[in-house]
């Protein structure tokens, strides 16, 4: 990803200047204020299982793969990689990140459900990250995602999904979790 910026810029100096750039400013870049022009295809991959790969090698680098996750923007046009300079295209097959872990705190309608995802976002859901559930095209078994930020997503591993439905109650007609005060609805209880 090249960035053409003047010298003496936070970012000049390429990849390594940014991810130091990063490193030195915990918090996330505030991509939704960039409006850089598009400039391509970035040949990044997101596969369902959460696998970043670039011209299909597997990025190995963890850092890497954090710091791409906080340059990511969800667009009409789809996922983009976003700096101040450029704009590139993302292939994502699924969800961009993959819930990986899920914390439980409290019981019932008091309960909170944390979520630690594959690239190290951590989040509670509830109103602001809210779950949502979508039928399998083939099972027709909900597939469980909860909002990260900015649009962007996470898929829960299916270990996750497990610990999911052991909290699962029937509230009137529907089965459903809550965290953060929300009810999310999983389907009919029938």
């Amino acid at each position: 990803m090249a960035i053409d910026l003047p010298p003496g810029h936070a970012f000049d100096g390429g990849l390594a200047a940014f991810q130091a750039a990063a490193e030195n400013h915990p918090g996330l870049p505030p991509v939704t204020h960039w409006n850089p022009p598009y400039c391509g295809d970035s040949l990044i991959r997101i596969a369902r299982d959460g696998t970043w790969s670039h011209q299909g090698d597997p990025i190995r680098r963890t850092a890497l793969v954090r710091l791409f996750s906080t340059l990511l923007r969800k667009e009409d046009e789809g996922f983009m990689l976003v700096t101040p300079a450029e704009k590139l295209s993302v292939t994502v097959a699924d969800a961009p990140f993959v819930a990986v872990q899920m914390a439980v705190q409290g019981e019932d309608e008091d309960q909170a459900l944390g979520f630690t995802t594959n690239v190290g976002d951590t989040v509670t859901a509830g109103p602001e990250h809210g779950l949502r559930f979508v039928p399998d095209p083939q099972s027709g078994a909900p597939v469980p995602y909860v909002h990260v930020r900015r649009g962007l997503e996470a898929r829960l591993a299916r270990p996750v999904y497990y610990d999911l439905v052991e909290r699962v109650v029937i509230r009137g007609a529907d089965l459903g979790v809550w965290s953060g005060g929300a009810f999310f609805n999983l389907g009919p209880a029938a």
